[in-house]
């Protein structure tokens, strides 16, 4: 099959009007994307709704500015939800620190080094030190008038403060009003970073808060309910990044109504640990991090969209941007309990951004039709993705237990103790995962919802590189295995962070390490040696490791597989090791093989499968899935109602769909200068197929293996009339 070259000429296209299209509320929207940029044909992804960016923009956007009322209503004219985007941490706030807001300068609250250096997002705008006048500035010039535009959704992204920062005279005088006490250098003792390290944790909270709520009120003033969300990376990715970051604490928030899964290819080709070897393992640190994501929130019960991206930040080639779009996009549809999606950041930089063509060459173009046209056909199958009933392939319920405070030791170091690329953390993750296993991670503050551990029936869980902020999460962990739960503890208990002054040895406690007082909960010795231990029900299986041990040295897990092994018999079942993940949502169905595992096997799927990843759409009995690639298929087979005529796969999205006892037709909107390759299910073969009224039936394009036609078009914003005929 060759691309179509359906040109329609202009006395073809179809006359524009302001769509008549139902606005969805925030809670509504199904899939998303943000833009600094205004309306343009070339990139009119066609989600749901849009996330205009900043009311003065995006810094990192070097084009004319279009005035933010334009903006909003260049998108609104095309039938998109609106919503407002903007970054908390840092923004188009230069009126701000060059005293145009208030008549003082303002650069001072800026995140400054122990070398004295400000840390900057972009020209003139610093990372913040959220401060009150800071976040009164906000308030007036930022999110007033968004909400007196009458916009009702606010996306507050990326509360961030480096774990480098904490040397500023702002953030010592926030110190000083947080603690009571002078500023302490953070560099100088091990209890110093944790005390710096919380404040910037306690900081981005309160501004969310203080944020939220004033935007929730003054709605309530104008007769609307705002809606507030966080855009945020995750846990795995802040803690590996060293950016302190609120995260799981959010839940307690009642202002809070949701959250975007920041997880691409950036921030999953981080390396880590394995084996012995450091490297990039795309696809199973993107899975990670969408979990830590949905087991942050899927207690709370509130709304998450995950986000992949098909390029990144960093400068690569297309090649290296498709094959990790592919990887995340399948770990992202690998949690079927999730079905919102922000389908792509900056749609302006992906259609119209200028890359290198390959690894080794210096040549950069436009995106390639093929990948443009593949990367449509994804993100148009985000619209039809169900949630799933169905569960990942694999032995369920090993988590693994993560904090928050995960950020507080990442830096600096001290007493020679190092944790590389979070090495505690895939050392307990990695082995498990990369054996076939559906790791889950569990969020140590949410463990007072019920939910938080069903289906756990192994926990994992060290504080080689965190620490519990509450007791009373010991209360919950010592009742869940009085319970019957079984919990693998593996730590020396001999980091540095281990004395700091916390609950655990302050107001009448002294226990030496947060472990002893759990132990002691379970009625196990508070210095209790290696070994196993009943505590009801349940019982604690003590490793003297820290986990890092697992991962950077080769065969060095099998203490820790072992025992979990051990433990998941105690639970009643047997741990199976296999190569690869499966999972069916709806006619989709996704399969991760990898690399690095128990065999080289390659995964075999069977079927009538039209191959999303193929930008030529082909229908195939059999598909084979090597180690360390991906799947994602349509399963015809698989469709509900194959009588229904219906668009099965497309690089476009589908308007204004009419069907009679002999036609179906539909218009179709996409980008211009795209492809709108697509594969529809009709009842019987077509006798007559016509693109904006011009005949292109063509007998070789219908399969009749799948009752499909293949049809293609250059895609157009405006809309593409296709109708068939029977």
């Amino acid at each position: 099959m060759i691309y179509w070259k359906v040109r329609i000429g202009a006395g073809c296209l179809l006359a524009f009007s302001t769509p008549v299209i139902a606005q969805k509320t925030a809670e509504q929207t199904k899939t998303t994307f943000q833009t600094s940029r205004e309306w343009r044909p070339t990139i009119d992804n066609r989600a749901d709704a849009v996330m205009v960016y900043g009311v003065g923009g995006n810094p990192s956007d070097k084009h004319k500015r279009v005035p933010f009322e334009e903006r909003v209503k260049s998108w609104k004219d095309r039938g998109y939800t609106i919503h407002f985007m903007t970054g908390i941490a840092w923004g188009e706030y230069q009126d701000y620190f060059t005293g145009q807001w208030d008549g003082e300068w303002h650069l001072d609250e800026g995140q400054v080094t122990q070398a004295q250096d400000t840390i900057w997002h972009g020209h003139m705008v610093p990372y913040i030190v959220p401060t009150d006048n800071f976040l009164k500035y906000l308030k007036e010039r930022h999110v007033k008038p968004v909400i007196d535009a009458g916009i009702d959704a606010i996306f507050m992204e990326e509360p961030e403060f480096w774990a480098r920062a904490g040397y500023s005279e702002s953030f010592k005088r926030e110190w000083k009003k947080y603690y009571g006490f002078d500023w302490r250098p953070q560099h100088e003792s091990p209890e110093n970073t944790y005390l710096s390290n919380k404040l910037k944790y306690h900081l981005y909270y309160k501004a969310l808060n203080e944020i939220f709520t004033f935007a929730k009120e003054y709605g309530k003033s104008k007769d609307m309910d705002v809606k507030c969300y966080v855009p945020t990376h995750s846990l795995v990715n802040y803690a590996q990044w060293m950016i302190v970051s609120p995260e799981a604490s959010l839940a307690s928030l009642p202002v809070v109504d949701g959250y975007i899964a920041q997880v691409w290819t950036g921030t999953s080709r981080e390396p880590n640990y394995f084996n012995g070897k450091e490297k990039e393992r795309v696809f199973e640190t993107a899975y990670l991090e969408y979990g830590s994501m949905e087991s942050m929130t899927a207690p709370t019960g509130r709304k998450m969209f995950f986000l992949t991206d098909p390029i990144e930040d960093r400068a690569k080639d297309w090649v290296d941007y498709k094959t990790n779009y592919q990887a995340t996009f399948v770990a992202q549809l690998l949690y079927p309990n999730i079905a919102d999606y922000e389908v792509m950041p900056w749609p302006e930089r992906i259609y119209e951004g200028l890359y290198r063509t390959s690894p080794t060459s210096d040549q950069k173009e436009r995106i390639p039709r093929h990948y443009s046209t593949q990367m449509q056909v994804m993100i148009n199958s985000l619209n039809q993705m169900p949630l799933s009933e169905h569960k990942l392939s694999g032995s369920e319920g090993i988590s693994v237990l993560m904090a928050n405070s995960l950020m507080f030791q990442r830096f600096p170091t001290h007493a020679g103790y190092d944790d590389p690329q979070l090495a505690n953390f895939y050392g307990l993750a990695l082995p498990f995962l990369k054996r076939g296993v559906p790791v889950k991670t569990v969020h140590i503050e949410n463990l007072g919802y019920k939910k938080a551990l069903a289906d756990t029936k192994v926990l994992l869980m060290t504080y080689a590189n965190m620490k519990p902020l509450d007791p009373v999460a010991h209360e919950h962990l010592a009742a869940w295995v009085h319970a019957g739960g079984q919990l693998v503890y593996s730590g020396t208990d001999r980091d540095p962070f281990q004395n700091v002054q916390e609950w655990w040895n302050t107001k009448g406690n002294t226990y030496w390490t947060p472990s002893a007082h759990l132990f002691e909960k379970m009625s196990i010795d508070p210095g209790a040696g290696e070994g196993l231990y009943t505590y009801g029900k349940g019982s604690v299986q003590v490793i003297r490791k820290d986990p890092k041990a697992y991962a950077m040295r080769a065969n060095a897990s099998g203490d820790l597989i072992r025992a979990v092994q051990e433990r998941y018999r105690a639970a009643g079942g047997t741990l199976a090791f296999k190569n690869n993940f499966y999972l069916q949502r709806g006619p989709f169905e996704l399969v991760a093989v990898m690399d690095e595992s128990v065999s080289e096997g390659n995964y075999t799927i069977n079927g009538t499968l039209i191959d999303l990843f193929d930008p030529k759409l082909p229908v195939y009995a059999t598909r084979t899935i090597a180690p360390g690639e991906q799947g994602y298929f349509m399963n015809v087979d698989l469709v509900k109602n194959k009588e229904q005529p219906q668009v099965l796969a497309a690089a476009y999205r589908t308007y204004e769909e009419v069907t009679t006892k002999n036609s179906y037709s539909y218009v179709a909107k996409s980008p211009i200068e795209t492809t709108g390759i697509s594969r529809v299910l009709l009842p019987r073969q077509p006798q007559s197929v016509k693109v904006n009224g011009q005949e292109v039936f063509n007998l070789q394009d219908w399969d009749n293996k799948s009752r499909t036609y293949l049809l293609g078009f250059e895609n157009d914003p405006d809309g593409v009339k296709v109708a068939f005929g029977w």
